[in-house]
């Protein structure tokens, strides 16, 4: 993964072009690029996010924001029970358990996920589970 201004692309190897073939995710547009090694695909995306961003000035449409922070997750009222079970005891809201569990998973699994800027309770999760939706109220 590469990032620039926000904005995170992701790339592989093409061997009908002999080159990398990237796509910027996180957007409904399509904004790609490609290069032969790390320094051009840098170079490629910056130019290409930058293109998009001037065509959305022209056309006077707003460019989709890469995240805005918040997203709803549907679960079974099982996993939702122990996530707010397990979030309660650990003095924690649904919110904040829930957050850390993704960092957590997110840092895990890429290794670059930023700390929660939310979170009083830094120790996270007791268990390994599935976290539940947002809570109601």
């Amino acid at each position: 993964m590469i990032e620039y201004n926000g904005y995170t692309g992701v790339f592989e190897f093409d061997p009908s072009i002999d080159a990398f073939h990237g796509r910027v995710v996180g957007l409904q547009d399509v904004v790609t690029f490609q290069g032969r090694s790390l320094e051009e695909l840098r170079r490629e995306m910056a130019e290409s996010v930058e293109d998009y961003l001037e065509l959305c000035a022209e056309a006077g449409k707003d460019p989709d924001k890469p995240y805005r922070g918040e997203f709803l997750v549907r679960t079974t009222p099982e996993v939702h029970r122990a996530a707010a079970v397990n979030a309660e005891a650990a003095g924690m809201s649904l919110n904040a358990w829930v957050e850390t569990a993704i960092t957590t998973a997110a840092k895990e699994r890429t290794g670059s996920a930023k700390s929660s800027r939310r979170s009083s309770n830094k120790s996270g999760p007791r268990r390994r589970r599935n976290p539940g939706q947002r809570s109601r109220g």
